[in-house]
C-alpha cells in the first residue's frame, strides 16, 4: 500500500490514474490489465496472451505489476505468477529485463544508462518489451542459466532440438484450465489479437505484432514437433510459489 506520507504519493496516483485510463481506452493488444485491489492504485495485476504464430499462442499467463511510491521516477517490478520456463525469467518469476532496471550507471552489467528505466517509459512500454523479451530472449545475461543453454541449443540446431519448445509447448496448455476458470476466451488467431489501438508505429514503421506477427521468433528449419506426445502431462509447479525468492537483478 501507499506511504500517504510520501511526497511522490499524489504524483503517482495521478500517473497510475492516467495510465489505467488511457490503457482502458486504447488497450496494448495481447493484455488484459486490473487492479488487484480497487483501493491499491499501486498492485496491478496482468494477464498476458501468447501471440499467434509463435510458440506462445493460446497461452494466458498470469504477472503482479507493482509500482514503488516515486513511479514513474522509478520503475516497478513485474512477476510472474504462471510458472515461466525463459532465460530471462528467474525461477520465482521476477522478470529481469533492462527497462526495469533502475536508472543508474553499471559497467559491469552490460548495459547502456539508455537502456534502463527512465520517466519517460510508462506501463503500455513495458508490456511491448515483455512481448518482444518473449519471443526473443536475452541470453547474454541470463536469469535463468538452464532455460538458457536450453534455448541456445534449439537456435543452434534450427529447431531439431526441441527440448526447449516442448516445455514452453507443455506450459500453455496448463494454462487453458486456468483461462477457463477465469471465464477468459484466450485469442490463437491475429485477428482475434490484435487490437487495433492509436499507438505509434515503431522505429520501423510497424505496430510491434499487429504488423508483423513475432516471426522472428519462429525458424523456417524447425523441425515439427512430435504431435503424438502426451499432452496430459503434468507441469509440476503450474504457479510460482510465494515464498519462492530470487536474484534481484540479472
Amino acid at each position: 500500500m501507499a506511504q500517504h506520507g510520501h511526497p511522490y504519493v499524489a504524483s503517482s496516483q495521478k500517473a497510475l490514474l492516467l495510465e489505467m485510463k488511457s490503457l482502458q481506452e486504447e488497450p496494448v493488444e495481447g493484455f488484459k490489465i486490473t487492479l488487484v485491489d480497487e483501493s491499491d492504485l499501486y498492485n496491478w495485476e496482468v494477464a498476458i496472451f501468447g501471440p499467434p504464430n509463435t510458440h506462445y499462442e493460446g497461452g494466458y499467463f498470469k504477472a503482479r505489476l507493482k509500482f514503488p511510491v516515486d513511479y514513474p521516477y522509478a520503475p516497478p517490478t513485474l512477476r510472474f505468477l504462471t510458472k515461466m520456463w525463459h532465460p530471462n525469467i528467474y525461477e520465482n518469476g521476477d522478470v529481469c529485463i533492462s527497462i526495469l532496471h533502475p536508472p543508474v550507471d553499471d559497467p559491469q552489467s552490460g548495459e547502456l544508462p539508455s537502456e534502463r528505466w527512465n520517466p519517460t517509459q510508462n506501463v503500455r512500454t513495458i508490456l511491448l518489451s515483455v512481448i518482444s523479451l518473449l519471443n526473443e530472449p536475452n541470453t547474454s545475461s541470463p536469469a535463468n542459466v538452464d532455460a538458457s543453454v536450453m534455448y541456445r541449443k534449439w537456435r543452434e540446431s534450427k529447431g531439431k532440438d526441441g527440448e526447449y519448445i516442448e516445455i514452453i509447448r507443455k506450459q500453455v496448455l496448463a494454462t487453458k484450465d486456468d483461462a477457463k476458470r477465469d471465464g477468459v476466451n484466450v485469442p490463437v488467431t491475429l485477428a482475434e489479437y490484435c487490437v487495433r489501438t492509436k499507438l505509434p508505429p515503431t522505429d520501423h514503421g510497424s505496430n510491434l505484432l499487429c504488423d508483423d506477427p513475432c516471426d522472428s521468433y519462429n525458424s523456417d528449419d524447425e523441425d515439427e514437433l512430435d504431435e503424438d506426445d502426451d499432452d496430459d502431462d503434468d507441469i509440476e509447479g503450474h504457479f510460482y510459489d510465494d515464498n519462492d525468492s530470487g536474484t534481484e537483478d540479472s
